[in-house]
């Protein structure tokens, strides 16, 4: 049948084809058309998704909390400008040459621990005009266009929690169990969003990225919104925090250390939750482990190996030790929770290792003790 059909139509393009034009010409002028009209069809399906994610998620602010009032008002939106929205100024910031430079807003390349701590502050702010909270006046474009929706839509989902906890609005917030979809769908679109800007991250940072990443650190933090995110979106939180790994270790352009920079400060700041701090460890031990054996192996067959990924782990060991001095310091999670594989690869042959690399690679040498030594601090204590 399937043969029948394409002789068919073969015949019924030689049969229709016009005169000074090749039978191959004409197919190929068919194949787009159509090809464009499917393309069209596609777009309008996405506008509509987009549409439905939309008023799903409106329903569900509304179930949460029927008071909370969603319409732009004028003059929320001139206090909204004013006091939540505090774009940083980067007219300061230069595209990176790779060499430390003294000005803070530089060093940290997003803003975003700053802007992480400005955003809390600004959601207290929020009582002054109570349930009348306006969509966030973001301009955007491109890449940026798909965040905007989940933005908005979590950073209401934060102002009812922030409200709700200082009495100001009844909130019920089991609704979020009740419609797994609408939740899931916003962080996900938000988690690929900053995938997508960090694979290929232009600076300076727009505020539109800056407050995306201010409103996720902020929901996986929030005590009673983490636990309703992470039943339904951890799997897609680890996978986000395997993409940034994988990009810090993948990046090989000459100026890459400010975007490193932004990609390594979001990992540390996912490490605020322990479930999350819990396997970000694993996942860096497993990639440490992985190099300081393939480095290893390359230094006794004296092959070559790869400088650049070489550099890269660097900012992988100092996550992993900044995350394991936070563990130690707070107190909140025991060592022993990491007494898991990952935990037993990594100690198990590092001796040895330190002891053949010391020589030749002294810095690297010096990080994995340093990282041994944070794993064991309880056990020496």
């Amino acid at each position: 049948y399937l043969k029948i059909s394409k002789l068919a139509l073969a015949f019924a393009i030689i049969h229709s084809k016009p005169p000074g034009k090749s039978c191959k010409e004409y197919t190929e002028q068919l194949a787009k058309t159509v090809s464009e009209q499917d393309f069209g069809w596609k777009s309008k399906v996405e506008v509509l998704e987009a549409e439905v994610l939309r008023l799903r998620q409106e329903l569900l602010l509304n179930k949460i909390c029927p008071r909370f009032c969603l319409e732009n008002d004028a003059s929320a939106e001139i206090l909204l400008d004013q006091e939540c929205i505090n774009p940083m100024s980067y007219s300061s910031q230069l595209e990176d040459s790779g060499c430390d430079v003294s000005n803070d807003y530089a060093f940290d390349s997003l803003g975003i621990a700053s802007d992480f701590h400005q955003s809390e502050h600004n959601v207290n702010t929020s009582k002054r005009w109570l349930e009348r909270v306006p969509p966030l006046n973001l301009c955007c474009t491109g890449k940026e266009e798909s965040l905007t929706a989940p933005v908005q839509f979590l950073q209401h989902l934060l102002e009812i929690r922030k409200l709700s906890e200082g009495g100001i609005l009844q909130a019920d917030f089991t609704q979020l169990e009740n419609d797994s979809f609408t939740i899931c769908n916003s962080v996900s679109q938000l988690l690929d969003g900053l995938t997508v800007f960090y694979n290929s991250p232009k600076f300076p940072v727009s505020n539109v990225l800056t407050e995306a990443v201010c409103v996720l650190i902020s929901l996986i933090t929030d005590t009673k919104l983490s636990n309703h995110v992470l039943k339904k979106c951890f799997k897609k939180l680890e996978e986000f925090e395997k993409n940034l790994i994988q990009i810090i270790l993948r990046n090989s352009s000459v100026n890459r250390f400010q975007a490193l920079h932004a990609v390594s400060n979001t990992l540390v700041l996912l490490g605020r939750n322990n479930i999350l701090r819990n396997s970000l460890i694993s996942l860096l031990l497993s990639e440490v482990h992985q190099f300081a054996e393939q480095l290893l192996q390359a230094h006794q067959m004296q092959a070559m190996y790869d400088i650049t990924q070489y550099e890269n782990i660097f900012p992988l060991c100092m996550i992993l030790e900044q995350l394991l001095q936070n563990e130690t310091e707070e107190g909140n999670v025991s060592s022993s929770d990491y007494d898991g594989e990952e935990k037993i690869e990594f100690l198990k042959n590092l001796d040895r290792i330190i002891l053949h690399l010391s020589d030749e690679f002294p810095l690297f040498s010096l990080y994995l003790w340093r990282v041994s030594v944070l794993l064991n601090s309880a056990q020496i204590q």
